[in-house]
C-alpha cells in the first residue's frame, strides 16, 4: 500500500460508523488523488473553483467533489454543473447566486451553511443570528434549486482543546436549532480537520475534512 492509502485506512478506521470522510485534496496533484481513489476514497474537497474544474475534467467521474473553501459569486459557474456539495455557503448573497447558477444548469445543488464560531475574525461564516433572521424571512422557501443539507464550521486555530471543544459544541447547537426548519434532508454536520477531527467526532460531527494528514503538507505557492 502507498503512504496515502495507509493514512486513508488509518483515518477511516478511527471514524465511527456514520461519519463521512472528505479527503481534502486542494493544492495536491492529480497523481495524489489517483492514489487515494485507487485505495477506495471517493469524496474529495477542493477550495479553488478553477482547480476543482480542472481536476473534475481529468479524474474519474465517480468522484464526489465538495467545494470547501471561500467561494466568490463570480466563480460559481466553474463548478455548478457538477459539484456534489458546496460546504462553504456563508452569506445570503452567495446563497442566492448559487440558486441562479443551479437554475441555469437545471440542477438542485446541495449546500451547507458555514457558521462562524472561531475566535479569529479572519475566519468566514454566517453570524448565527443573521442566519436565523434570513431563514425566518422565508428566503429558502423561494430557492428551489438548492437544498440545505446542514452546517459547516471551522474551530479556532489553537492548542487549547477546551476552546476547540467549545467551538464544536456551539456548531452542534446551531445544527440542532436549525434542523426543524429544513426537515429530514438536513443531516450533515461538517466539522473537524486533520488536527482536531477526533474532538469534532466526539462532539457529534457527521463529516470530517482531512487533508494534510492524508496527503502531507500543502504547497501554498500553487495558483
Amino acid at each position: 500500500m502507498s503512504d496515502i492509502a495507509n493514512r486513508l485506512a488509518e483515518v477511516g478506521a478511527s471514524l465511527p460508523q456514520g461519519v463521512t470522510l472528505v479527503a481534502v485534496s486542494k493544492t495536491h496533484p492529480v497523481e495524489a488523488i489517483e492514489e487515494a481513489h485507487a485505495a477506495g476514497q471517493r469524496i474529495f474537497g477542493e477550495s479553488r473553483p478553477q482547480e476543482l474544474k480542472e481536476k473534475y475534467n481529468t479524474l474519474p467521474k465517480d468522484i464526489e467533489w465538495h467545494m470547501i473553501g471561500h467561494l466568490q459569486t463570480n466563480k460559481i459557474k466553474y463548478i455548478a454543473p457538477f459539484v456534489a456539495l458546496i460546504q462553504s455557503v456563508d452569506s445570503d448573497r452567495l446563497t442566492e447566486a448559487i440558486e441562479k447558477e443551479a437554475e441555469k444548469c437545471e440542477r438542485v445543488i446541495d449546500i451547507l451553511l458555514e457558521i462562524h464560531v472561531a475566535r479569529e475574525e479572519s475566519k468566514t461564516g454566517w453570524d448565527f443570528e443573521e442566519l436565523k433572521a434570513y431563514i425566518d424571512s422565508g428566503a429558502f422557501t423561494r430557492l428551489s434549486h438548492i437544498r440545505v443539507r446542514g452546517v459547516m464550521g471551522i474551530a479556532t486555530n489553537t492548542d487549547d482543546e477546551e476552546v476547540v471543544r467549545h467551538d464544536f459544541d456551539t456548531l452542534k447547537e446551531c445544527f440542532n436549532a436549525l434542523r426543524p426548519h429544513f426537515g429530514d434532508s438536513f443531516d450533515t454536520l461538517s466539522m473537524g480537520m486533520s488536527e482536531d477531527y477526533p474532538l469534532a467526532v466526539a462532539a457529534g460531527s457527521t463529516m470530517v475534512r482531512v487533508g494534510s494528514y492524508i496527503f502531507g503538507a500543502r504547497d501554498y505557492s500553487k495558483k
